[in-house]
C-alpha cells in the first residue's frame, strides 16, 4: 500500500510539473514541493523495507545493498517481493499469520 500511495502521488506531480514548464512557467515550486515530498518519504521507505526484510528473516542493514551500483537496488526489490517465513523467525511471529487468526469468519 505505501508504494501504491506513493506511485499515485508521484503519478500526480509529473504532469503537473510538465504542463507548467510548457506553460512558460519556470517548474521551481512544484518542483520543490516534489523535492520535499521525496525527503519527507526517505524514512517511511526505509521503515517499510526493513519490515519486508524482517519478515523474510534478513536483517534490516540489506537496506544498504541498494549502494552497490548496478544490481543493488534489482537486489533489494527481490528480497522485498519475496514472501514471508513460514512461521515465527529471529524478528517475531509472521504477520500474515497473525493477521489471518484475528479475523472471524461471521
Amino acid at each position: 500500500m505505501s508504494v501504491l500511495f506513493n506511485g499515485i502521488i508521484v503519478m500526480a506531480f509529473m504532469p503537473l510539473m510538465v504542463i507548467e514548464v510548457a506553460a512558460g512557467g519556470p517548474g521551481i515550486f512544484l518542483g520543490i514541493l516534489y523535492f520535499l515530498y521525496s525527503l519527507g518519504r526517505i524514512i517511511p521507505s526505509l521503515a517499510v523495507s526493513t519490515r519486508r526484510l524482517h519478515d523474510t528473516d534478513r536483517s534490516g542493514w540489506y537496506n544498504l545493498i541498494v549502494l552497490v551500483p548496478l544490481f543493488g537496488f534489482i537486489v533489494l526489490m527481490f528480497f522485498d517481493c519475496q514472501d514471508s517465513t513460514p512461521g515465527a523467525n529471529r524478528f517475531g511471529a509472521n504477520p500474515k499469520v497473525r493477521y489471518a487468526n484475528s479475523r472471524t469468519m461471521d
